[in-house]
């Protein structure tokens, strides 16, 4: 067996659609997978009816897939761990397994989020939890339905360790997946959460009955808005016009089952983002990343005026129309960035 196909033993934190989905892809692949849930019942109905019926309906889980809801059997022995749990828990998560985790073993963290509190990153929150370990993500344009599927898709695998990063590479890639590697970690994290933001916005376009050149001035534009701050925060420009910049971005926003997109075009539609948040059973990370975004545009004096309309849509009952408003009667400017 070469390099490339060694089987690993893999455990991935979190069942909801993404972990689910990808634990069956690495399981496909011939690697030892452990799948590990927050909420012991659940676990147990997954474990019976080998399909997660509330994120990732229709797909079989081999019956050869360990699923577990204690973190200590999971981390057990894992050559890697995938982190695919919500930025809101993510922090309460690791703290709680801190004691079984294994220093120095490689966590693969899929996580697209800004945590509230502190600003941090995935990537960061998992380091201020564990301390300096091996982390390594994988972003990019990629609906765990589709995956599911193995309908053809790409992203990225983002680590300062080249050959970290070529590893994980090789784990991950399949004849339907494909995985390349991007050494700026920030870029590829900033890119992959702020996208979020901007789905919100355009489900509110799609909701307002707004038509093509409305969404088109959506996505470039909030584009900028992701590069102007991404890049002030010490990204790669370069970075924003590939998959999980402008590739993510673009799934995000157009998907009609992307979550962020969804409460968009039900606000726009007249819900409440309280009813929605009620009704919702998975967590769409645009709503709390929108909080982090504006303080992080304070933070580094950048101008963001799309997120900054979304966050008093979302948290200050601000009229979705009288926003969209507001933002084409803004003062005239020029395209290119820098020029008077």
């Amino acid at each position: 067996m070469t390099k490339e196909t060694e089987s690993r033993k893999i455990s991935v934190l979190g069942t909801g659609g993404w972990g689910t989905a990808l634990a069956i892809l690495l399981h496909e692949k011939g690697h030892r997978v452990t799948l590990w849930g927050a909420t012991p019942d659940y676990v147990d109905l997954l474990r019976q009816k080998r399909e997660n019926s509330k994120y990732l309906k229709g797909f079989t889980i081999p019956t050869d897939l360990t699923i577990t809801s204690k973190i200590e059997d999971a981390q057990c022995e894992a050559n890697i761990i995938v982190v695919a749990i919500p930025t809101p828990y993510v922090r309460s998560i690791l703290e709680k397994g801190k004691d079984s985790y294994i220093p120095g073993t490689p966590l693969v963290s899929v996580i697209k989020g800004i945590e509230n509190e502190t600003l941090m990153r995935s990537s960061e929150i998992i380091i201020d939890v564990l301390g300096k370990q091996p982390v390594i993500l994988l972003f990019g344009p990629s609906h765990a339905e589709e995956v599911a599927k193995r309908l053809p898709t790409t992203v990225v695998v983002a680590s300062e360790d080249d050959e970290l990063a070529r590893e994980t590479q090789n784990i991950f890639m399949t004849n339907r997946f494909r995985v390349y590697t991007n050494p700026d970690v920030i870029g590829v994290e900033l890119g992959g959460s702020l996208k979020n933001v901007i789905a919100i916005a355009a489900g509110i376009c799609e909701g307002l009955g707004f038509g093509d050149n409305s969404k088109a001035a959506l996505l470039t534009r909030g584009l900028s808005e992701i590069i102007r701050l991404g890049v002030a925060m010490g990204g790669r420009r370069e970075t924003f016009s590939g998959l999980t910049g402008l590739g993510d971005l673009i799934t995000t926003c157009v998907s009609p089952f992307g979550r962020n997109r969804f409460v968009g075009e039900q606000i726009a539609k007249g819900k409440k983002l309280s009813q929605l948040l009620t009704e919702m059973n998975q967590v769409a990370e645009g709503i709390r990343t929108t909080k982090s975004v504006c303080k992080l545009a304070k933070k580094f004096h950048v101008e963001m005026p799309i997120t900054s309309e979304i966050y008093k849509v979302l948290f200050e009952d601000k009229d979705p129309m009288t926003a969209v408003n507001e933002l084409m009667v803004r003062e005239p400017k020029s395209e290119i960035e820098f020029l008077p």
